[in-house]
């Protein structure tokens, strides 16, 4: 290939648009953080910086528009209940219909840091 080649093909050639790069956190109406995604998706979201992104901190709050640490975390926990979902006795990983079993709820506990 000639120079002059190189020059009308790298004057004519149709470049392809490069597609922007989103780092976004995603939250619901109280602010609490659902996903943090690379994605232009339909939902309430903020932007973050690269560095916020690549942590990918649940451990926030979306207050005003600006992430804030919280002071307290949620715990979430599988307990026995008298409804909730049917799963094996021995297994609560094996969701069951027709054997003997017992319910299972999900608890969520707030733990208060400093």
């Amino acid at each position: 290939m000639t120079n002059e080649e190189f020059l009308e093909f790298w004057n004519s050639y149709k470049w392809t648009e490069a597609k922007p790069v989103y780092y976004r956190l995603y939250h619901d109406d109280a602010g609490k953080p659902l996903f943090y995604s690379g994605e232009d998706l339909p939902d309430r979201y903020i932007d973050v910086t690269p560095e916020q992104f690549a942590l990918q901190d649940m451990a926030v709050q979306i207050v005003d528009g600006k992430i804030v640490r919280r002071r307290s975390t949620w715990i979430n926990k599988l307990v026995p209940a008298n409804s909730g979902t049917f799963c094996h006795s021995q297994d609560v990983a094996v969701v069951v219909t027709d054997q003997p079993g017992q319910y299972w709820e999900k608890k969520q506990n707030v733990i208060e840091t400093n």
